[in-house]
């Protein structure tokens, strides 16, 4: 995705490891909440998080499982949970419980809870951001998943702060307790997650919710209900891509109850397929170093499904279907489509399809040369906070190339606004610049600071050179580094700066390696 940046007094930093380092892939975090002490209990909650823990054991996530814990519990949970979730390339949290709205923020029950106003929400309940927040570093992908619309547990109302009041909360009855009016029905339900806090665009979020915001999810009559049980189903299909499993899902649902229910799900998931089940072979196969080379290796009923979501506006259909068509060694290597494809999925908002976009105007691959547009674009995607653009706009600068007028301090400051979105490469680089100097009132602190995070972000850069060419960065950075590895419980060695067994040890257990 990176252009090769700039290779000058700290090129020897630059140096890529060949090897494959493997981390911990997937992890999840399961709770289910029924037997609840101060609201109506909940039927099938608890078993619907069993089913899906198991399911998820069962395709090699590493699973923690919370039935029925108190509130503090689940936050220590939720921490652990958070530390673990950094070296995961997804990172996932599935809520089965009494959930409630209040002003458009999203409020998760405990079985604990005794809640009588809207400030004890606040000190009882667990809100969606916190969620979020658990699961914002994982490397690739994040996933929260609710399925938490069944019922109201508060009779319809809580007092204000001041006790003043009433004051509407918005939840659902059961399949059992029919709503009196259409007044009534309108308030129902979690609410729509378009507000969330969400992590920059390319490190993808997807919230989904067991019924669209505003609408019941039904308990149902078996052991599970509707919606868990379409979600195990379709969660061990091998090879079947993450976003198509969330729409078959969906399909599913919908069939199951006659259309009294619909799952959707919200935020955005990054550019690059990936897949919940499989043998390690079909990951192997399936998994690529590039998105093009990737969604060409999609099987092509999903492909077929992908072009009809496409037809339709998905954004992520489209992109997928972009990058097949730009993919040389693909059967369906069309550029012209490709760009076609951007050029709509650019219409949907996604600042990863002005990025590739602006790629192919650079290039003219697909479309005429265009330097003006591509300009454009790139500045459009980094408004928007898109990582690589940045990077590469940065690179602009610093050469002085693609019109950009030379500016070497404020190249720097775009590579240190892609670091301090998350992009572990560009963590590593600005680490670099840091330690030799070039950005003024950082020192060895900062540059410590952007290294761990690099090692936790999954730079493999970073790993090789910690551990083969530590002599690259100045003493008091070593120092620095191995102090952030000690307080973060990595490394129980002395602070010379020397990177011998034990340092080198701890670097690879802040990547994520297991000796």
């Amino acid at each position: 995705m990176f252009r090769t940046r700039i290779a000058m007094m700290i090129a020897a930093l630059f140096v890529m490891t060949s090897a494959a380092f493997a981390a911990p892939d997937r992890v999840a975090l399961v709770i289910g909440m029924a037997d609840y002490a101060a609201v109506s209990k909940l039927r099938n909650t608890s078993r619907d998080a069993q089913l899906i823990s198991d399911k998820l054991t069962g395709i090699g996530f590493t699973v923690t499982t919370l039935v029925d814990r108190p509130r503090a519990e689940v936050l220590k949970a939720m921490a652990d949970f958070s530390f673990r979730s950094e070296t995961a390339d997804l990172a996932m949290i599935y809520f089965a419980g009494h959930g409630v709205s209040v002003e458009g923020k999203n409020f998760l029950i405990p079985v604990d809870a005794k809640i009588s106003s809207n400030a004890d929400l606040f000190d009882q309940a667990i809100e969606l951001d916190q969620l979020l927040a658990t699961v914002d570093k994982a490397r690739k992908m994040r996933i929260v998943v609710l399925d938490s619309c069944r019922n109201n547990p508060f009779g319809g109302g809580l007092t204000d702060d001041a006790g003043s009041g009433p004051r509407q909360v918005s939840a659902v009855t059961t399949d059992a307790q029919p709503a009196a009016t259409a007044e009534a029905e309108a308030s129902r339900g979690l609410a729509a997650a378009a507000g969330m806090s969400v992590p920059s665009p390319d490190r993808g979020t997807l919230v989904a919710y067991a019924a669209r915001d505003g609408s019941t999810a039904l308990d149902g009559n078996g052991a599970n209900s509707p919606f868990a049980t379409a979600l195990a189903e379709k969660l061990v299909q091998p090879g079947l891509e993450i976003s198509l499993m969330f729409r078959q899902v969906r399909d599913e649902v919908m069939k199951s109850t006659q259309n009294k229910q619909e799952p959707n799900t919200y935020g955005s998931l990054p550019g690059v397929p990936f897949y919940l089940a499989g043998t390690p072979e079909q990951f192997q196969e399936l998994n690529a170093s590039n998105p093009a080379e990737a969604w060409s290796k999609i099987r092509p009923d999903q492909e077929a499904q992908m072009l009809e979501l496409a037809k339709a506006g998905d954004q992520r259909s489209l992109l997928g279907m972009a990058y097949i068509r730009l993919y040389p060694d693909s059967p369906s290597y069309n550029p012209t489509e490709g760009a076609e494809f951007l050029i709509k999925a650019v219409e949907t908002g996604s600042p990863e399809a002005e990025f590739e976009l602006a790629r192919l105007y650079e290039k003219g691959i697909g479309v005429e040369t265009d330097l003006k547009k591509a300009v454009e674009l790139y500045n459009s995607a980094a408004a928007q906070n898109f990582p690589d653009a940045i990077n590469e706009i940065g690179y602009f600068m610093f050469t002085g190339s693609l019109g950009f007028p030379m500016d070497q301090l404020g190249a720097l400051e775009q590579f240190r606004r892609a670091a301090d979105l998350g992009q572990p490469e560009a963590q590593f680089n600005v680490a670099g610049y840091i330690d030799h100097g070039f950005i003024p009132g950082a020192g060895s602190a900062e540059a410590a600071e952007y290294l761990y995070q690099g090692l936790r972000g999954g730079s493999e850069k970073a790993l090789e050179a910690l551990s083969n060419q530590s002599a690259s960065f100045k003493r008091e950075t070593r120092i620095a580094l191995q102090a952030k590895l000690k307080d973060m419980g990595f490394y129980s060695g002395g602070l010379d700066g020397s990177f011998g067994k034990g340092t080198v040890k701890s670097l690879r257990k802040a990547f994520g390696l297991i000796e």
